[in-house]
């Protein structure tokens, strides 16, 4: 995987990866409106994910069952299908799905739906220009997030660069889970990062998400004493992250880093569980709740009393 090799190098040319939502007029997501771009594809594997169709890089077939009505127009159209049913993707069944879409373009109820649409580099940015007039009126550009948009450093490379050219303002949304070459190349290129903060104890943080966050915390402490612009993102959920020991951790973490960032805090939203079961996807066992708006504030207020810049929600 390039993303966690320090030796590799970018591919010289750069392919498509899957985009599953162009997301214009977004305030959340960095510095004045934004067109967001969520590509498929993330190494992690959080309990509270609200975006389960980013996990896998491939395109795939998500479905509504209470908007089919049986009619059979699916059968007819899968290149698999059996004759009673068409192949319904990796997750559901034997997987001999194709991911071509076949039965989400002939679904009249639009109960199939084809997630992910690879997209060149050109093609993408093009798109994106677009939206040009917004982002000068208001300081904007165009957010990279997923998934984990680092997964594809070359094809991400690509992208800011072409931006770049053009003069659009790049910001990337990410874990940090990836190689110190492949975040180093990333930061130099991007305006500024959008740096997840899940949890501050390795256990806690491998056990919810996957994977340990030694090289997540490394990589952030090196970007920062690069002088890389950095948004620290502390998604918060009640149960998991809000405990006074944790909370004190990432505050010590934090304010030692090499350059002052400010931290931005984010309440959870359970968005993600009934897209599990259009996805054919098992639901992770954990049960989280949103936090209330006095839990927020408390934390917001916290942090701040340690000295650090803090922002309820992900805009200044």
């Amino acid at each position: 995987m390039e993303y966690l090799n320090e030796s590799a190098e970018p591919d010289a040319t750069p392919s498509g990866v899957a985009v599953f939502n162009i997301q214009r007029c977004s305030i959340h997501d960095g510095p004045g409106i934004r067109t967001t771009v969520f590509i498929k594809g993330c190494p992690l594997r959080c309990d509270w994910c609200h975006n389960p169709e980013s996990l896998d890089g491939a395109p795939e077939v998500a479905i509504n069952e209470k908007k089919c009505t049986s009619c059979g127009a699916c059968i007819e159209a899968c290149p698999e299908s059996n004759g009673e049913r068409p192949a319904r993707g990796p997750d559901w069944d034997d997987g001999n799905c194709r991911r071509c879409g076949a039965c989400a373009e002939a679904c009249p109820g639009e109960a199939r739906e084809l997630i992910g649409e690879p997209r060149a580099v050109a093609d993408l940015v093009a798109e994106i220009e677009r939206d040009r007039p917004f982002f000068e009126a208001s300081g904007g550009g165009v957010t990279f997030s997923g998934g984990e948009p680092l997964c594809y450093p070359s094809f991400l490379t690509a992208c800011l660069k072409l931006c770049r050219e053009k003069r659009l303002h790049t910001a990337v949304d990410t874990s940090g889970f990836a190689s110190k070459k492949v975040v180093s190349d990333i930061a130099r290129l991007a305006d500024v990062l959008l740096y997840d903060l899940k949890h501050m104890d390795p256990e806690s943080h491998e056990s919810h998400t996957g994977v340990d966050n030694g090289r997540i915390l490394e990589n952030l402490r090196i970007l920062s004493g690069q002088g890389a612009d950095i948004w620290i993102r502390f998604p918060l959920i009640p149960g998991f992250n809000d405990d006074e020991a944790n909370l004190e951790a990432m505050a010590s973490f934090v304010g030692a880093l090499p350059n002052a960032h400010p931290v931005f805090v984010l309440p959870y939203h359970p968005n993600g569980v009934d897209k599990h079961q259009r996805l054919g996807k098992r639901a992770p066992d954990a049960v989280f709740r949103t936090p209330t708006e006095d839990e927020i504030d408390a934390v917001v207020e916290r942090l701040r009393g340690r000295g650090l810049e803090v922002h309820n929600g992900g805009a200044m």
